[in-house]
């Protein structure tokens, strides 16, 4: 038995355990033993993923006894890759949620369904065929699923967007299945096995297609979007880490594996669809972000744009690819895999930030919080780095990850100074701008999030928050510090996620300096350390000389003159989240279709004098209202029109069935 075969038994055994010790122990120490076993299991996936990614071999396989293929677990690097991410967000989320989670998310049947959600997220990127890719996809989807559900008894928004979930997984599976059943046919039965010799072939466009749109579900594409930000509000913050930041990245690593593995050398118009799928995908989702007052909604839509970047480097690839622009096709395959380590890390520590702002207030709405940062410090400081990195400002891994986009973007449409071909000339510009569209929607996002909450005055009389137990924040202080860490330091993360891909020659990316990367074949180097270094060289001697000065020539002042610059200020006369992001919405109010509703409350019986004036706008979303909606109000027609077929005649009930017979002998004979 080798370490990684060892290694996929153990985060098997270990779920277990969990699942089972979660159903017997007291209540009083349940949050503890499941959280640290939950902790151990996702531990077990990290060290699993680590010995693939150098070089570790093994599988576990297990035969049924039903005339189907046996189910095998046999890791790619490319696996042991997002397995060690998926693993890693499953350590800080199930640390966190021991002092999180109460009430119904401490229930018996929560921890052992979060054991189980760990544990099929982990394996998804472990399995061997089909029939075992399937299997852990829907045990990650159904445990989800109970999670998602853990206070629908006091709050009704929960069934709902359970319902919404549930819908849109199984819709996911459903084209998965239909996916892997063309893929069967045409010969390519098991993830060893390459599909290129058939990628060109009518059957293989038409399971590329099946197989991106089902995992694009998951990972919150549009129009497939619809369950996340639903969904994410009404799961405890723990969970809603847990899917945002690692069960997404399934739904990525499921399209990876298509253009890698399954079906890779497809031609140009899978890159295009791509492209287009994915850059859609991040201008609605920022969109959507940037006017939300939610937190959590927000962070839900900034998943969409996230998610649609990644699929958007994924399909520059393919494209480039197809036209042998071999170095900017593995910069962009490099690009989406950095994009998805940066987003698990910093979308899991900001998930479990908006959770310790509900800990603390009892408040998720901006327009309703304000005043944080003396209050919670470590929330602030943390929340705070990863809204850097959500916003791609440098030092942090978001940048370095849209940087090495760009790069490939720009790097593809001229190679060596000779045209690739005019769609890749025109794809590569576009691309661009959306890229640069998102980075500006994104920072207006996150300044609107974290100076709303943490530097403004709260608008509403709130009990003093406090800062939330330190079992709380080390989740989140290990999230931000990663987040760092890859910013300041990305060459050995860049050469982790370069090892993984496709072996067609030499390794095209360097280590240089104090941890940057350099990419020779398209002539770009970024070593942010060396930058922070310069710059603090630059700024300590100007802040000591400004100090010193100061100190030489202080200035006292009791009051302002006028007394206009904020010590008369109240809380009502601040920017809110909606206020703030109000001239957005006019720009992009074509695409937002706002509803606003005005009340003017005048003072008696006069005409002129207005007492108070109450502005509710309310944003739905356009593709909910356009596509599903429509197709809900037809199906729910149909039905009340399908219950005049049961009358309770039994004759009518026998002819049913004559008909059907006769129907369906005639499709035999045909």
């Amino acid at each position: 038995m080798t370490a990684v075969t060892a290694g996929l038994l153990a985060q098997g055994m270990l779920a277990l355990i969990a699942a089972v010790l979660a159903f017997s122990v007291p209540p009083r120490v349940r949050s503890v033993v499941g959280g640290t076993l939950c902790a151990l299991t996702a531990g077990a996936g990290v060290i699993t993923g680590a010995l693939v990614l150098v070089g570790g071999h093994g599988n576990v396989t297990l035969v049924l006894a039903l005339p189907v293929d046996p189910l095998i677990l046999a890791s790619s690097r490319l696996g042991g890759l997002f397995m060690v991410v998926i693993s890693a967000v499953g350590v800080l989320v199930s640390v966190y949620g021991i002092r999180y989670a109460h009430g119904a998310a401490a229930s018996r049947t929560s921890w052992a369904a979060l054991a189980a959600f760990l544990l099929g997220m982990q394996l998804v990127p472990a399995a061997g065929n089909s029939l075992t890719f399937l299997l852990m996809w829907e045990t990650m989807a159904a445990a989800s699923t109970v999670l998602l559900l853990a206070d629908h008894a006091h709050r009704h928004q929960v069934s709902s967007a359970a319902i919404w979930y549930s819908a849109m997984s199984q819709l996911s599976f459903l084209l998965l299945l239909a996916g892997f059943g063309v893929l069967g046919a045409a010969g390519v039965t098991t993830f060893s096995a390459s599909g290129a010799s058939v990628s060109t072939t009518p059957a293989a466009g038409l399971a590329f297609v099946l197989l991106i749109i089902g995992f694009g579900s998951k990972a919150g594409l549009v129009p497939v979007h619809v369950w996340l930000p639903r969904a994410h509000p009404q799961a405890p913050s723990h969970i809603s880490a847990a899917m945002s930041a690692a069960m997404v990245s399934v739904g990525a690593y499921g399209a990876l594996l298509v253009c890698t593995r399954l079906l890779p050398g497809g031609p140009p118009w899978w890159g295009v669809l791509l492209m287009v799928f994915g850059g859609v995908s991040a201008v609605y989702g920022i969109l959507q972000a940037s006017v939300t007052s939610n937190i959590k909604v927000l962070l839900a839509h900034s998943t969409t744009e996230n998610m649609g970047l990644v699929f958007l480097a994924v399909g520059a690839s393919v494209l480039l690819r197809s036209y042998h622009a071999t170095a900017a096709a593995d910069a962009a395959l490099l690009a989406a895999l950095l994009l998805l380590i940066s987003h698990a890390l910093f979308k899991a520590t900001l998930f479990l930030g908006a959770g310790a702002i509900q800990h603390a207030t009892g408040e998720i709405d901006l327009d309703r919080l304000g005043g944080l940062l003396r209050r919670m410090p470590w929330t602030a400081a943390t929340f705070g780095v990863a809204a850097l990195a959500a916003a791609a400002l440098p030092v942090t891994s978001g940048f370095v990850a849209e940087w090495t986009l760009l790069q490939a973007l720009i790097h593809g449409s001229r190679l060596g100074g000779t045209p690739v071909a005019v769609v890749v000339s025109v794809a590569m510009p576009l691309a661009v701008a959306v890229v640069a569209l998102t980075a500006g929607l994104a920072l207006l996002t996150f300044v609107k999030s974290y100076g709303i909450a943490f530097l403004a005055r709260p608008r509403t009389a709130q009990p003093a928050a406090t800062e939330v137990p330190i079992g709380m924040r080390i989740p989140m202080v290990l999230g931000a510090l990663a987040v760092l860490a890859v910013g300041v330091l990305p060459g050995p993360v860049a050469e982790m996620a370069a090892s993984v891909l496709p072996a067609t020659r030499a390794p095209f990316l360097h280590t240089i300096g104090l941890g940057g990367i350099s990419i020779p074949s398209i002539g770009v180097v970024l070593d942010p350390a060396a930058l922070v270094v310069l710059a603090a060289a630059i700024a300590v001697p100007v802040a000591m000389i400004v100090r010193i000065l100061s100190r030489r020539h202080p200035t006292r002042m009791t009051a302002l003159p006028w007394g206009g610059g904020g010590s008369r200020a109240r809380p009502r006369m601040q920017y809110t989240a909606t206020s703030y992001a109000e001239p957005l919405v006019r720009v992009f109010d074509d695409v937002l279709k706002p509803s606003r509703d005005v009340q003017v409350t005048h003072a008696g019986e006069s005409r002129y004098l207005v007492e108070r004036v109450q502005v509710e706008q309310r944003m739905a979303d356009v593709v909910e209202t356009r596509l599903y909606r429509p197709v809900l109000n037809a199906a729910q027609r149909f039905g009340v029109l399908a219950r005049h077929a049961q009358n309770g005649r039994i004759q009518q009930y026998l002819a049913y069935s004559f008909v059907a017979l006769l129907v369906v002998l005639v499709v035999v004979a045909v």
